[in-house]
């Protein structure tokens, strides 16, 4: 019996680790504090490196081109992707952020995920107004 209730312990644990994980994945990552941020300067290099090859001047899936700033704040097949000044409102940010792995970008196997940092930094420039 003693055995028993120590397996049950370490598995509950484990599953109470496993759910705090998965809770953190659903979290945002907070917007850079780094103001003055542009598409060209800041933004576009991010999106260039890591999206151009499925949503670029080439190839366009979902309708979705970020190749330029005219471009990117375009709405797609699904919608607007940005919504200037309201980062947490942009699909954008939650595709690349990995919140609903259906909805993950890249996705998997397509390319490596965006930092925390990098999200940030596009956090920021959508607040500041998409600019």
């Amino acid at each position: 019996m003693k055995q028993f209730t120590i397996a049950l312990s370490l598995c509950t644990g484990l599953a109470l680790a496993i759910t705090a994980t998965a809770a953190a994945k659903n979290e945002l990552p907070p917007a850079s504090k780094k103001t003055g941020l542009t598409f060209d300067k800041d933004i576009k290099p991010i999106f260039e490196k890591s999206c151009f090859e499925c949503h670029g001047e080439k190839k366009q899936k979902g309708k979705l081109r970020l190749d330029t700033l005219a471009n990117a704040l375009k709405a797609s097949e699904n919608g607007k992707s940005i919504t200037p000044g309201k980062s947490a409102d942009s699909s954008l940010v939650k595709a690349v952020a990995r919140l609903v792995e259906d909805d993950a970008m890249p996705p998997e196997g397509k390319g490596k995920p965006l930092t925390s940092e990098q999200i940030g930094l596009i956090r920021a420039w959508i607040d500041q107004g998409a600019k």
